[in-house]
């Protein structure tokens, strides 16, 4: 699934190269000369892509939270404490950033509605037909904000359950995430604390390329 999700970008990719290197003007003037009329002028091409690549990032977005949710349950986890609390009584664990990560999946999956099917006529029935791409783009960018998040969110799950599994040692490559979170100023298991700063610090991971780079500090590339 996350291969069909790396295959729509690479579409979306090629559409929205192609349509960068296109002329819209009308008429254009081609290299032999001619004066022809062109028609292509409709932002069709990129709206359907948007609207696939937010399909794709609810989805994502959706497995992500699931793998968090299978962390803090008990009888899933294997062994781990529920909620990856460390002392429970005094410590809640991830709970709330769970909760998070479903409400952000919800919307997700809200803005992974297609806008470009949705175009009303105007100004005397001259506008018949539109994109709707700047929707569509718009509510890519919330999608592609909230995406960010949910990963940080396992990403600082996974990072408690490795550090709960000692003396148990993670393969190399996930260590380096482990520690760029901790660098990042996000606390190992204790007692409870704000969850939010934390959050926010790892989706800044995230965003700026931290955590990949981390990976591939180890692995190599990883693309």
């Amino acid at each position: 699934m996350h291969g069909a999700a790396r295959d729509t970008l690479v579409h979306a990719n090629a559409v929205a190269e192609r349509e960068l290197s296109s002329a819209v003007d009308n008429p254009v003037v081609t290299l032999d000369g001619r004066v022809e009329s062109n028609g292509n002028f409709h932002g069709a091409p990129v709206g359907y892509v948007l609207d696939f690549l937010a399909i794709a990032v609810a989805d994502v977005a959706s497995m992500s939270e699931r793998r968090t949710d299978r962390f803090l349950d008990a009888g899933r986890s294997n062994g781990l404490p529920p909620f990856l609390a460390d002392d429970p009584g005094v410590d809640s664990g991830l709970m709330i950033a769970q909760y998070t990560a479903a409400g952000i999946v919800s919307e997700l999956k809200r803005l992974a509605v297609p806008a470009s099917v949705d175009s009303v006529p105007s100004s005397a029935m001259q506008e018949d037909h539109v994109s709707m791409g700047w929707a569509a783009a718009r509510k890519l960018r919330r999608s592609v904000d909230g995406l960010r998040q949910v990963v940080a969110i396992e990403l600082l799950t996974a990072a408690r359950g490795l550090d709960l599994r000692a003396p148990l040692g993670p393969a190399p490559a996930t260590a380096a995430v482990r520690d760029a979170i901790r660098a990042a100023g996000v606390a190992g298991p204790g007692p409870d604390e704000p969850v939010s700063p934390q959050i926010e610090a790892v989706t800044a991971a995230v965003r700026d390329g931290v955590v990949p780079a981390a990976a591939e500090a180890v692995t190599g590339s990883l693309l």
